[in-house]
């Protein structure tokens, strides 16, 4: 039986999807003006494990996420640039399916974009307007009247109150808003910014709009589970059910998941504070995959603490699974089996072994066990590390076959839930590609064409492509 902490009863409940043996799920994606960092990183990783396992229990995922492709943060960088806002965001969705490939976070069902999905957006607001939930102004931005929607604060236990008594003194003046906690649903333009036509003006939606009006689209009126980090709990989810729930008159997501925050030396991660890593900066030091095994060696609902010793120790755990599953795969091939063919069939272990695999495939129960108990990943990881200590004591090159390779089997399966390579990739680094290409560059100053060609070859065996242009030589991994 799996549960799921719900952040809207603020308990662990029985999940029980709406239709049976499928699961929608709606993860909030980042917004595309920049490369992701680490904090971008927890819910991708943490969630995507999720699915994963759910998958493994033969669910059929629906799992969407989004990228918010029109921001104010978007515009301002087209503006210092001199480009359109899309090619900021193309240009940074782009990137961030890298980063998300080298995390081994796999591509949702559907990665919609808020500018594909503008329509659907002017008919959800106009349907609001239509049932008394939002108004226009005279400016042409429309609000949420929250005032209206009996249930706003459900998801984030505030009290409205509370929240307006510690409102007031920042009002603007002016302020067309009937409330103060009202949010915007519709935009107007402002010089340079890209905008869509509309009934009340010639803007952009809001922010929070948009995810309402993709969940819907690709997953339905009540999906089964909506998830992000835990600062989107409020205004953003909040906005979310207040609108959602407002149009269509049914529960918008029966249940919430939310990560903790990600700090850096026990500190919040900022720019100011100098302490701010994006997924590339990490890749300059560590293959990705350890970024990857950290943030899943913690409860997904903890804070985390990211520092240089924590990753190192993340590091040499996840060194020594795929070093025990290194040399079982050299037992499985010296046996004479194939290490990645189907799995054995349990009954083609010879009976004095048979006690021994079910040994191993306990720490399945143990696993299961972990991911069922609100996506326990920190213990899911505990029961992969007695599993290895079982496969450094109990395999040897003078055991069956057949019954290494189920051992493996268990081993892999495992690891493959939560995204865990168990091959050792060889990790190149920008700083020695940029190394290689400048001798390259030298070797053909130096009329040394074979070492050029030399380097060239050796970066292509490495996934390196190079390209020689009128700017000089680019690269890109193939």
């Amino acid at each position: 039986m799996i549960k799921i902490y719900n952040t809207l009863t603020r308990k662990k409940e029985e999940f029980k999807p709406i239709e049976p043996g499928k699961v929608s799920m709606y993860v909030c994606g980042p917004t595309v003006y920049n490369l992701i960092h680490i904090g971008n990183a927890r819910p991708m990783i943490i969630f995507d494990a999720f699915r994963r396992f759910l998958e493994s229990k033969g669910y059929e995922v629906n799992y969407v996420s989004n990228f918010t492709d029109v921001d104010d943060k978007i515009i301002k960088k087209s503006i210092e640039e001199g480009v359109e806002s899309s090619v900021i965001s193309k240009r940074y969705i782009e990137e961030c399916k890298k980063d998300m490939e080298g995390l081994n976070v796999r591509p949702a069902t559907t990665h919609p974009l808020a500018t594909e999905e503008i329509d659907g957006m002017i008919d959800m607001i106009q349907t609001l307007i239509d049932k008394g939930y939002a108004y226009a102004v005279e400016d042409g931005t429309v609000y949420f009247e929250i005032e209206k929607f009996a249930q706003y604060g459900k998801l984030s236990h505030k009290n409205m109150d509370d929240l307006q008594a510690g409102h007031r003194d920042i009002k603007v003046t002016g302020d067309l808003k009937k409330n103060d906690f009202d949010f915007v649903l519709w935009k107007p333009k402002k010089e340079g910014e890209p905008f869509w036509e509309s009934p009340w003006c010639d803007g952009r939606p809001g922010w929070h709009i948009e995810c309402s009006v993709m969940a819907k689209k690709y997953l339905g009126e009540t999906i089964d589970i909506h998830a992000g980090g835990e600062d989107l709990i409020f205004p953003h989810h909040e906005n979310e059910i207040a609108q959602s729930e407002a149009a269509y008159g049914v529960p918008f997501s029966n249940y919430w998941m939310h990560n903790g925050f990600l700090n850096i030396d026990n500190k919040k991660m900022s720019k100011s504070l100098g302490n701010f890593f994006t997924v590339r900066d990490i890749a300059e030091k560590y293959d990705l995959q350890v970024l990857r095994f950290f943030m899943l060696s913690a409860h997904y609902r903890s804070p985390l603490n990211f520092s240089d010793e924590l990753m190192e120790a993340a590091k040499n755990g996840l060194d020594r699974i795929v070093t025990a599953a290194e040399r079982l795969r050299e037992l499985v091939e010296k046996s004479g089996l194939n290490p990645d063919a189907e799995p054995v069939e349990v009954t083609s272990v010879p009976d004095d072994y048979k006690a021994l695999l079910a040994e191993a495939k306990a720490f399945e129960d143990k696993f299961d066990a972990a991911m069922e108990d609100d996506a326990n990943t920190a213990d899911a990881v505990s029961a992969i590390f007695e599993l290895v200590k079982f496969v450094n004591v109990n395999t040897d090159e003078s055991d069956n076959g057949a019954y290494l390779k189920a051992v493996y089997d268990e081993l892999k399966k495992l690891c493959d839930i939560l995204g865990i390579k168990l091959k050792k990739e060889e990790v190149i680094l920008d700083s020695e590609i940029e190394a290689l290409i400048e001798e390259r560059q030298q070797a053909r100053k130096s009329k040394n064409f074979a070492r050029a060609d030399e380097i060239r070859d050796e970066l292509l065996a490495k996934g390196i492509v190079l390209k020689d242009t009128r700017e000089g030589v680019k690269w890109e991994k193939a």
